[in-house]
């Protein structure tokens, strides 16, 4: 590829990446409106679907994704992605009601699950090993601005033109994706000519999608030690053993297991697991108290988070600068936990009265600590993979990222309650604090769903903690060295 090529497909990149950021956030300021337009009267029972489908399609086929950009090349498995993201994005705009854009959402979730991770495998190959410092860094901080981002636009649209437009606005920046990846990108194929694991990929997209059910039922729809909840609980487990035998069993493993002897590998990705997990009550909780103690409209949280993207854009783009001029990585990955889980301790000090500054202040230090790790976990995974398994190895780091927030959503979930329930007057529960109650009996309700919240923050302060042996134990490595590559087939 020529120099100008490169800059195109570079851009295409990033412009995909927006995408697929904004997407997981956009929709929840458009939801009213949706409800109001397409189903008044039954909508609201099923808008959490319209999160959990994309979801849910999208964490099914991240595995799948990965072993297919090494058999059959990153380029086909990209255009494919965003094409299918695409087609469901134009078809949520159209929907009718709402059942129709709930299942046109998990289309587009099956694009979705391609557009953070075949991207990212994209811009590997794109990217000299010593340089994607600088493109994992940007990964991360797309996410962090897309998390305040998001909604904001999501209201725009839905104030002003209309919430169809959350959908249609992906056409015009998609088709040029399309349009020049396919024109400016030339990549070998994957070299892998064996078959694929699909008996694996399906074992492994059951489990994980049943797992992101039991967290959106688990409390809610089923009491979390109901006969019903155990029972999924069990079956999902028995799910995860299953594709851990079968990726032993399989001759070409979708996941392989064979990645853990590696020494980054083997630590990173349970890194990977416990940040995601960490971050589930970091980010989530934050939002509960704004509403609950400072009384900020749903509408209006991601304004709060705008320190903690600031701090992202800042740490991450000096980080990837210096580790890009030849700085070592391990550094600034262990700086960055320590940060989060710093952060995580100070937050567990909020009170009622806490001050607005205060709470910027550590969302500010959340963000400078993540900077300096989501972006170089990614490009360690990457640079330490072999050639063959470029693709399996960035979509296992992002698969356990999901993981890692699903059981931290289940399990914050269940910490808070309980919290909450205990320091609660008999008869009361968190769910009262919307009720027409005396000042002093709102009072105790409040106290009671922050003092939750703070024990919440403890917990994920802990998980971190872990996470910062890990970062503390691992070994970084030179990039694995390139494998003989097949022979380079016009328009691939």
């Amino acid at each position: 590829m020529t120099g100008q090529q490169k800059r195109v497909a570079m851009v295409g990149v990033l412009l995909t990446l927006i995408l697929a950021v904004l997407d997981q956030n956009i929709v929840s300021t458009a939801s009213w409106s949706i409800v109001g337009e397409l189903d008044p009267a039954h909508g609201l029972e099923r808008l959490p679907w319209l999160v959990t489908a994309y979801s849910l399609a999208a964490t099914a086929a991240l595995p799948l994704y990965g072993k297919l950009c090494d058999v059959y090349g990153a380029k086909r498995i990209y255009l494919g992605a965003v094409a299918v993201f695409l087609a469901g994005s134009a078809l949520c705009g159209l929907a009718q009601d709402m059942g129709q854009l709930i299942a046109f959402r998990a289309v587009q979730g099956l694009g979705g699950g391609g557009l953070m991770s075949v991207t990212l495998v994209v811009a590997a190959h794109l990217t000299p090993a010593d340089k994607r410092a600088s493109a994992g860094v940007a990964g991360g901080l797309l996410a962090g601005l897309g998390m305040v981002a998001g909604p904001l636009i999501g209201g725009l649209f839905t104030d002003h033109l209309s919430w169809r437009w959350i959908f249609f606005i992906n056409l015009p920046v998609g088709l040029f994706v399309l349009v020049s990846a396919a024109a400016a990108i030339r990549l070998r194929d994957g070299g892998l000519r064996h078959r694929i694991d699909y008996p694996g990929a399906a074992l492994v997209a059951a489990a994980a999608c049943l797992l992101l059910l039991v967290v959106e039922w688990g409390g809610r729809t089923y009491a979390w030690n109901s006969p019903a909840m155990l029972a999924l609980i069990a079956l999902d487990v028995a799910l995860f053993a299953a594709f851990g035998w079968r990726q032993l069993a399989a001759a070409e493993p979708i996941l392989p297991l064979s990645m853990f002897r590696d020494r980054t590998l083997g630590i990173a990705l349970p890194l990977q697991l416990l940040t995601g997990f960490g971050m589930a009550g970091g980010l989530l909780y934050t939002v509960v108290y704004l509403q609950a103690a400072m009384g900020v409209q749903a509408t209006d949280s991601g304004l709060y988070l705008i320190p903690m993207a600031a701090g992202m854009v800042l740490s991450g783009t000096v980080s990837g600068v210096l580790i890009a001029k030849g700085r070592a990585t391990k550094p600034f990955l262990v700086a960055g936990t320590a940060c989060v889980t710093a952060s995580m301790a100070l937050l567990s000090l909020l009170r009622t009265d806490t001050s607005p500054w205060t709470l910027r202040f550590d969302l500010l230090l959340m963000g400078v600590g993540l900077g300096m790790v989501l972006g170089i976990v990614v490009m360690l995974v990457q640079n330490s993979a072999a050639p063959s398994q470029l693709g399996v190895a960035t979509t296992a780091i992002r698969f356990t990222q999901v993981l890692g927030s699903a059981l931290g959503t289940a399990v914050f979930g269940i910490v808070l309650n309980r919290a909450t329930e205990s320091r609660l007057p008999s008869g009361l529960d968190a769910r009262s604090l919307s009720a027409a109650l005396p000042p002093q009996t709102r009072a105790r309700v409040v106290q009671a769903l922050v003092d939750g919240v703070d024990v919440v923050f403890v917990s994920a302060a802990g998980v971190m903690a872990a996470a910062l042996v890990l970062a503390a134990l691992l070994r970084t490595s030179r990039p694995a060295a390139a494998e003989p590559p097949p022979p380079v087939r016009a328009g691939v």
